[in-house]
């Protein structure tokens, strides 16, 4: 009987935590989410001076309230999955302890403040949130598009480089020293920025000669800018179509997260975890005990 008692409590906590499709686990997620931007505003704040140096005890007080938040949240998490290790060394695992533990490493360690700037980690964690149906769909479709897109795209970046070199040294040969472009790497440098239309500045050329190469670079450079958004473009417009709830083939996918293995997109009537088979609903096994 003790035995069901922790397991109910485990599964109530890892719901809340988890999963949003629950009014707890939605409230969760919003007051999740307000402490993320309150912790990344917090950063931002005591990079200004005259701010920190006015407002800095506030603002500490205001960290350690929510360092201690996420801690615990870090921990109930630990908790409430089969295998623990599997969460710590994932990747939302490894964010939530990389931007939980550097104020702690303040206090043991001289020195180590500047580590407390990677707390705008915290901000990653509001991909995980954004987990509602909605998004999930999107998310996913760009994702595949993105895959799709990369041979295209890193043959296409290949020939930007070769591109670049050959630009590079031929602007080497032109300007020589004189001009700033003392050898090849530097020469290739200044292609890429100037075909990036980034224009530092740092460098121009001065002949003739090389001023008509780089107002060529230049104009190809809005070309190139704009081919890897078109073949990302295309593969996302040619991905499946969404479809209407109203359509008999649309299948529902909520936020339900397996406590082993913390697999997502379940289907509203799934009773089993559709990468591991661990029962998704072990509150109602215990009930009927």
């Amino acid at each position: 009987m003790e035995t069901n008692s922790r397991s109910n409590w485990r599964q109530k906590l890892h719901i809340i935590i988890a999963e949003a499709d629950t009014p707890m686990g939605k409230l969760f997620d919003v007051v999740l989410l307000i402490l993320i931007l309150l912790s990344v505003v917090f950063v931002m704040l005591e990079s200004v001076k005259s701010i920190d140096a006015k407002y800095h005890e506030l603002l500490l007080i205001g960290e350690w309230v929510i360092t201690i938040f996420f801690s615990i949240e870090y921990i109930a998490r630990i908790i409430t999955v089969n295998k623990p290790w599997k969460y710590i060394f994932s990747t939302y695992g490894l964010i939530d302890f990389l931007s939980t533990i550097p104020l702690y490493l303040s206090l043991l360690f001289a020195g180590s403040s500047f580590l407390i700037t990677v707390r705008a980690l915290r901000l990653l964690r509001v991909f995980r949130i954004l987990k509602v149906t909605r998004y999930v769909g999107e998310s996913n479709k760009l994702k595949k598009a993105l895959n799709d897109s990369r041979p295209k795209i890193l043959v296409f970046l290949f020939a930007v480089l070769i591109i670049s070199i050959i630009a590079g040294t031929l602007m080497y040969i032109i300007e020589g020293e004189a001009s700033g472009f003392e050898n090849i790497p530097i020469s290739v440098y200044w292609c890429i920025v100037t075909l990036t239309t980034v224009g530092f500045g740092d460098i121009t050329p001065v002949t003739p000669l090389g001023q008509s190469i780089a107002a060529l670079i230049m104009i190809m450079g809005y070309g190139i800018i704009a081919v890897p958004t078109g073949i990302v473009s295309a593969a996302y417009a040619q991905g499946p179509k969404k479809l209407s709830q109203d359509d008999p083939n649309y299948v529902h996918v909520n936020t339900q997260t397996c406590s082993n293995c913390n697999a997502t997109k379940h289907r509203d009537d799934a009773e089993f975890c559709h990468r591991c088979g661990t029962h998704l609903h072990p509150e109602d096994i215990i009930s009927k005990e």
